[in-house]
C-alpha cells in the first residue's frame, strides 16, 4: 500500500467473534469489508474489521451487509457514545471519553472508546479499543506510540486472568487540528500531548475493569522496591491473577495472608521474604514477610470494605516499580460466564 493510501474506515460487529471459523471466517470477513468498500468508493484492503463475541459462531455477513447503509448514514462526530453502546457484549455501561488540549495555540482534540468486561489480561483480550486524534503526528511515530500507549493502559489490567481470540487496540491521528507535525517526543508540546493520549487510554483501560464481569471493586496493585519493572509486574499479576486474593477481597475478608503467598509463588529468583512489607492504602498489614505488630483485623476489613483500594508491596530489593489494576471476583462473574451463550 503506498504512502497516504491506508485505512479509510473501521467495521466493527458484536455478538459474534467470527474467530474459530477457518477459511470460512477470513472470506466472511472479507466479504463484510468489500461491501463497506463498495459503499464509501474504496478499496476493500482500506477497511479494518474487527468482531468480538462468541467464538465458533459463523459471522452474519448478510445481517452486517445490510445494517451498514443505515450506519453511514447516521455517521457524525458527536456518535462516539452511540458507537461505544453498539460493541458492548456482557459491558453494563458504554466505555467513551474525550478531552481537549491546549498545543502551541492549537485545540486538539482526543476521543476514545473501549469494549470490555471479562476475559481481560495483559497482552489485552478480548476487548477492543479505540483511540484517536486530530493531532498531527508524522506516521514513523504511530507504531511505537500505539505500542507504548498499550503498554501504560490496556496491558496494565486483569479481570480474571483468562484472554481470549480477539483484542484490538488502534490509535489514528488525522492531523486536522493543523499543529505543527509532531517528530517526535523531545519537546515540552509533544510530550503534553503524549501524556494527554496516556491518559486517555488509561481511562478506557480502567474502565474496562471498573466494568468488570460481576465486579464490586476497583483494585491497585502496586508493586515497589523491585530490581526491574518486569519482576514487580510479575509480582503485581501473581496477585491480582488470584482467584483466593479476588474472592477475599468481595467477600471484604482481610485473609491477607492469601496476598503474601501470592507473591511468594510468583517465581521470584531469590526473593527474601524478610524484606516484604505490605500495605492497604495506609494500613500497614506486614513487615519483614510477617505480621506489622501494630496490624488490627478491623482496620484491614475497613479498608476491604471499600470500593477502591490500592494493594501495595515493597519488595526490599530495588527501586524500580509497576502497577496493574483489577477487580474482585464475585458470584455475579459465575452466573455470567455459566450462562454466556443462554
Amino acid at each position: 500500500m503506498k504512502q497516504g493510501d491506508g485505512i479509510r474506515a473501521l467495521v466493527i460487529n458484536t455478538g459474534v467473534a467470527n474467530a474459530g471459523t477457518g477459511q470460512d471466517g477470513l472470506n466472511h470477513a472479507f466479504a463484510v469489508c468489500s461491501a463497506l468498500a463498495n459503499q464509501l468508493g474504496v478499496k476493500p484492503q482500506h477497511i479494518l474489521p474487527f468482531s468480538t463475541g462468541v467464538i465458533m459462531e459463523p459471522l452474519p455477513v448478510q445481517r452486517i451487509v445490510d445494517g451498514l447503509p443505515k450506519a453511514l448514514s447516521a455517521r457524525a462526530e458527536n456518535h462516539w457514545s452511540l458507537a461505544s453502546q453498539a460493541i458492548m457484549t456482557t459491558d453494563t455501561l458504554p466505555k467513551a471519553t474525550s478531552r481537549q488540549i491546549q498545543l502551541e495555540g492549537r485545540t486538539v482534540t482526543i476521543t476514545g472508546m473501549s469494549k470490555g468486561a471479562g476475559m481481560i489480561r495483559p497482552n489485552m483480550a478480548t476487548m477492543l479499543g479505540f483511540l484517536a486524534t486530530d493531532a498531527a503526528i508524522d506516521s514513523t511515530l504511530m507504531h511505537s506510540l500505539a505500542h507504548e500507549l498499550a503498554e501504560a493502559s490496556f496491558n496494565r489490567i486483569t479481570i480474571d486472568g483468562d484472554t481470549s481470540t480477539n483484542d484490538s487496540f488502534v490509535v489514528i491521528a488525522t492531523g486536522k487540528a493543523g499543529n505543527a507535525m509532531v517528530t517526535d517526543w523531545q519537546n515540552p508540546a509533544a510530550a503534553m500531548l503524549k501524556q494527554a493520549l496516556i491518559d486517555v487510554a488509561t481511562w478506557l483501560a480502567q474502565a474496562i475493569v471498573r466494568d468488570g464481569e460481576g465486579a464490586t471493586k476497583f483494585i491497585t496493585v502496586r508493586v515497589e522496591g523491585g530490581r526491574d519493572s518486569a519482576e514487580c509486574r510479575q509480582v503485581a499479576y501473581a496477585i491480582a491473577h488470584s482467584p483466593l486474593v479476588k474472592t477475599a477481597f468481595f467477600a471484604s475478608d482481610p485473609n491477607l495472608g492469601r496476598i503474601l503467598a501470592a507473591v511468594g509463588y510468583a517465581g521470584i529468583a531469590d526473593l527474601d521474604q524478610a524484606c516484604i512489607d505490605l500495605y492497604l492504602d495506609d494500613v500497614h498489614v506486614a513487615t519483614r514477610g510477617g505480621r506489622h505488630p501494630d496490624y488490627r483485623e478491623e482496620d484491614g476489613q475497613r479498608t476491604m470494605k471499600q470500593d477502591e483500594i490500592t494493594v501495595r508491596v515493597l519488595l526490599g530489593r530495588g527501586q524500580a516499580h509497576d502497577q496493574v489494576w483489577t477487580c474482585d471476583l464475585s458470584h455475579e462473574y459465575v452466573t455470567i460466564n455459566a450462562d454466556y451463550r443462554s
